[in-house]
C-alpha cells in the first residue's frame, strides 16, 4: 500500500513538474466531466462503501453531472441502514451523513437519535485524531441536515484543547498522543475538526486558543514546497494531492468561521490552485476527488477566490493572421468579474531581455468572454516567446473577493512560412576547392539532380532560410541523408553560419563511414521546426560515388533489418492439384464379385443340412426362441467386435464394449440354457 502510494506520488510530482515547466494552466473543463464518468463507475449500480459513494457523488455534483437518480436507490438503502444501526462505526456514520447531505435520504426533523448519541459519545471518549474528526464533523453534518437540532458542545474548549494537544512545533499533527509520527495530512484533518468544534461551541472560543491555532497554521506553511512558476503544494507519505487537498479543506473550513479571522496570502492561494490544475486529469478515483473537492473549496471560500488566466491555444500562426486569445475565469471555469487584461511584455527566447510588445491592453469580446489582441507589431516574427500578462480588477471591492498573480508568464510559439532561397548543390575538387559541377535546387521537385564524384572530391549543399520579416532562420532540424542502393543510410547535419545553412562532405575522410560502398546514393534533405509551417522533406536526386576497394580489415556494412510488417503482407498464391481419381471397374463386374462373396455363405448353409446338423432342440416358444436368437446374435457381435478391434478400435474402447456385451450374453445365455435344461428334464421324465 505504501509502495503503491509512493509510486503514485512520484508520478504525480513528475507530471506537475512537467506542467509547471510549461506554465500553462487550464480551468476545469468538459474533459474532466467526461473523465469523471469513466473514473467513478459503480459496480451493479452501487459502490463498495459509503466513502466511495460520497467521493463519487461529491465529485459529480461539483462538476454539474446529475447522476443522483441512478445512484440514490442503493446508496440511500445503505445510508438508512447505517443510521439505524447502533453498531455502526464513527467512520460509517460520518460517510452515511455525508451521502445523506447530497441525496437527502433522510431529512426534516427525523433525527437519527442513536447516531447522535454515538457521535456525542465519540467526542467525549475520543483519544485519536480520526475519532475526533469523524465525531465532530458528523455532528456538524447532523446540525446542517436536520432542522431544530441542538448539538452544541458544552465542553467545546476542552475538546479544542484535546485536539490542539496533538499538534507539533513544526506545524505537523499527530494521529494520537501515544504515536510520535506526525504529518501535514493530519494537520488538515485537525483544522477541519477544530472548525467543527468552533461551529458547535455554545459560546465563542477563547481568542488565545484561536491565536495559538493561527500561529500553528503559519508553521504549516513552513513545510510548503514550490516550483519556479509559482506552484505551491504539500507533500507527505499520503501523496501530494491528498496532502494538499487535506490542508485546503481544513483552512477553508476554518476561514468559514467569523471568529477565526483567517486570511491567507494571495500568492499561496493561486499557487495551490495552479498545483491542482497542473496535474491534469488523475486516473485514480481518490486523487480525482481530492483534486475537484480542493478546487471547489478554493472557489468557494471567505478569503479570496483565485482567478486563472489561460490561453485556448499557445500557438499563433502569422500566416493565417490568428489573433492572441486569452480567457480569465475561476478554477472551476466560472466567469470572472469585470476586469482588464494587459500584455505587459512579449520576450523573445532569442533576445536578451528585449520585448517586442509592451503594455498592450487586450480587447474584450463579451459573447465569447475572451480577451484578444487582433494585430501584432510589424517587428513580431516567428519564434518562441514568453508573454507576460497582468490582470487588473475594475472595482476595488473585487480586489478583496478575488486574487490573481502579479504577473502571469505564458510560453507562446508563433509559426509562419519560412522562405528557402539560393539552394544549390555542388561537387568540389578536393585539392583546390574548385567547383567541378554545380546545380541549382528546386526543392519542390523530387529527383531532379544527378551527380557523380569519387573519393578525392567533396559534396557541398548550401541554402538560405529566412523568416517572413527577412531574418535568418535557424531550424531545429536540418540534415541530409545519403541512402545507398543496398539500403545503408548515413545522416549529416547542416550548420548555420552567417546567413547560410551549409554542409560540406569530404568523401576522402568518409570512405570508412561509407564502408567503401561505391554505387548510387539517394540524396534526401529534411528541414523542420516547430515554428516552420512549411517543413520540408525533399528527395533531391542521386549521386554516383566511386570509392576505393574495401581493405580486408575494414568494417563491413551492417546487415539491414527486414521490414517487420512484411510478414503480414500478401503471400504467394498456392496452386494445388488434387489426385486424379482412380478408374473404377464396371458396375456389372462389381455385382458379379458380390455374388461370388455371398456364394460361400449359401454353400455353408447347404453344407449344414447335408451334414445333418440337429436344430430340432431350437426353442419353439416365442420367449425362449427370442433368447436363443439374442444369444447367438451376441456371440456374433463379440466376433464382430474382435474384427473391429483389429481394424480400428483401441483397447479401452473394445474392453468397454466387451463388458457390456458380456453382461448381455450372461443374461440371455442363462435363459437359453435354462430352457434347454427344462426341456431335457421333461423328456427324461416322460
Amino acid at each position: 500500500m505504501m509502495a503503491g502510494g509512493l509510486v503514485r506520488s512520484l508520478v504525480l510530482i513528475l507530471a506537475v513538474a512537467i506542467c509547471g515547466a510549461a506554465s500553462v494552466f487550464q480551468p476545469i473543463s468538459d474533459s474532466h466531466r467526461s473523465a469523471a464518468l469513466d473514473v467513478f463507475v459503480p459496480v451493479d449500480g452501487s459502490y463498495k462503501s459509503l466513502e466511495e459513494a460520497y467521493e463519487a457523488l461529491k465529485t459529480l455534483e461539483i462538476l454539474g453531472i446529475d447522476k443522483k437518480s441512478d445512484l440514490s436507490s442503493a446508496a440511500c438503502e445503505n445510508v438508512v441502514k447505517v443510521l439505524a444501526s447502533p453498531s455502526s462505526t464513527l467512520k460509517d456514520a460520518f460517510y452515511a451523513l455525508s451521502v445523506n447531505g447530497i441525496l437527502k435520504c433522510k431529512s426534516g426533523e427525523d433525527v437519527p437519535k442513536d447516531i447522535v448519541s454515538k457521535l456525542q459519545a465519540g467526542v467525549k471518549d475520543a483519544k485519536l485524531l480520526l475519532d475526533f474528526y469523524y465525531s465532530v464533523r458528523g455532528l456538524v453534518l447532523v446540525k446542517e441536515q436536520f432542522s431544530g437540532t441542538d448539538l452544541s458542545l458544552g465542553d467545546a474548549e476542552a475538546v479544542f484543547r484535546s485536539v490542539k494537544a496533538l499538534s507539533q512545533s513544526d506545524g505537523r499533527w499527530r494521529y494520537s498522543s501515544s504515536n510520535p509520527e506526525s504529518s501535514t495530512f493530519a494537520a488538515g484533518l485537525a483544522f477541519e475538526t477544530l472548525a467543527g468544534v468552533i461551529s458547535l461551541a455554545p459560546s465563542e472560543i477563547d481568542q488565545s486558543l484561536i491565536q495559538t491555532l493561527k500561529t500553528g497554521i503559519l508553521k504549516v506553511f513552513d513545510n510548503i514546497r514550490k516550483y519556479d512558476d509559482g506552484t505551491f503544494y504539500f507533500d507527505e507519505s499520503e501523496g501530494p494531492i491528498s496532502t494538499t487537498a487535506s490542508v485546503i479543506r481544513g483552512l477553508t473550513s476554518l476561514a468559514a468561521s467569523d471568529s477565526t479571522g483567517l486570511n491567507l496570502p494571495g500568492d499561496k492561494i493561486v499557487g495551490l490552485a495552479k498545483f491542482f490544475l497542473g496535474v491534469g486529469i488523475p486516473g485514480d478515483a481518490k486523487d480525482f476527488f481530492n483534486q475537484i473537492d480542493a478546487l471547489a473549496c478554493l472557489e468557494d471560500n471567505r478569503f479570496s477566490v483565485p482567478l486563472i488566466l489561460s490561453l485556448p491555444s499557445t500557438v499563433i500562426s502569422l500566416t493565417k493572421k490568428e489573433p492572441l486569445k486569452v480567457k480569465v475565469g475561476t478554477v472551476l471555469g466560472s466567469k470572472a468579474p469585470a476586469l482588464s487584461v494587459k500584455l505587459v511584455q512579449a520576450l523573445s527566447s532569442g533576445s536578451k531581455g528585449s520585448s517586442v510588445i509592451n503594455n498592450q491592453e487586450l480587447k474584450f469580446d463579451a459573447v465569447s468572454a475572451t480577451y484578444f489582441l487582433d494585430s501584432f507589431p510589424k517587428n513580431f516574427d516567428v519564434g518562441k516567446y514568453t508573454f507576460v500578462f497582468e490582470i487588473l480588477l475594475d472595482e476595488s471591492a473585487n480586489e478583496k473577493a478575488y486574487v490573481t498573480e502579479a504577473q502571469i508568464k505564458v510560453p507562446v510559439a508563433t509559426t509562419g512560412a519560412i522562405t528557402i532561397e539560393d539552394a544549390e548543390i555542388a561537387v568540389l575538387d578536393s585539392d583546390v576547392g574548385s567547383v567541378e559541377s554545380e546545380k541549382k535546387l528546386d526543392l519542390t521537385k523530387d529527383g531532379a539532380v544527378s551527380l557523380s564524384a569519387n573519393h578525392l572530391q567533396k559534396l557541398r549543399l548550401s541554402l538560405q532560410l529566412t523568416t517572413p520579416l527577412g531574418h535568418v532562420f535557424k531550424p531545429h532540424q536540418a540534415f541530409l541523408k545519403l541512402k545507398h542502393e543496398s539500403q545503408v543510410e548515413h545522416i549529416f547535419l547542416l550548420k548555420t553560419s552567417g546567413k547560410k545553412s551549409e554542409l560540406v562532405l569530404d568523401f576522402l575522410g568518409l570512405v570508412e563511414k561509407l564502408y567503401y560502398l561505391s554505387g548510387k546514393y539517394e540524396i534526401q534533405l529534411t528541414i523542420g521546426d516547430a515554428s516552420m509551417e512549411n517543413s520540408l522533406l525533399s528527395n533531391i536526386g542521386h549521386i554516383e560515388l566511386d570509392l576505393p576497394q574495401r581493405p580486408e580489415k575494414a568494417a563491413s556494412p551492417p546487415l539491414q533489418p527486414t521490414d517487420p510488417y512484411s510478414r503480414y503482407g500478401p503471400k504467394a498464391e498456392i496452386s494445388h492439384i488434387f489426385r486424379v481419381p482412380e478408374k473404377l471397374p464396371a458396375k456389372q463386374l462389381s455385382l458379379i464379385f458380390l455374388g461370388l462373396i455371398v456364394l460361400p455363405f449359401i454353400g455353408f448353409l447347404i453344407g449344414l443340412t447335408r451334414l445333418g446338423v440337429n436344430i430340432k432342440s431350437f426353442p419353439s416358444s416365442v420367449g425362449a426362441a427370442t433368447s436363443a436368437l439374442l444369444f447367438h446374435g451376441g456371440i456374433g457381435a463379440v466376433l464382430l467386435l474382435y474384427v473391429l478391434f483389429w481394424v480400428k478400435l483401441d483397447l479401452f474402447t473394445t474392453l468397454k464394449a466387451l463388458s457390456l456385451l458380456g453382461v448381455f450374453l450372461l443374461f440371455v445365455g442363462h435363459r437359453t440354457l435354462s430352457h434347454l435344461a427344462a426341456a431335457s428334464n421333461k423328456l427324461k421324465s416322460a
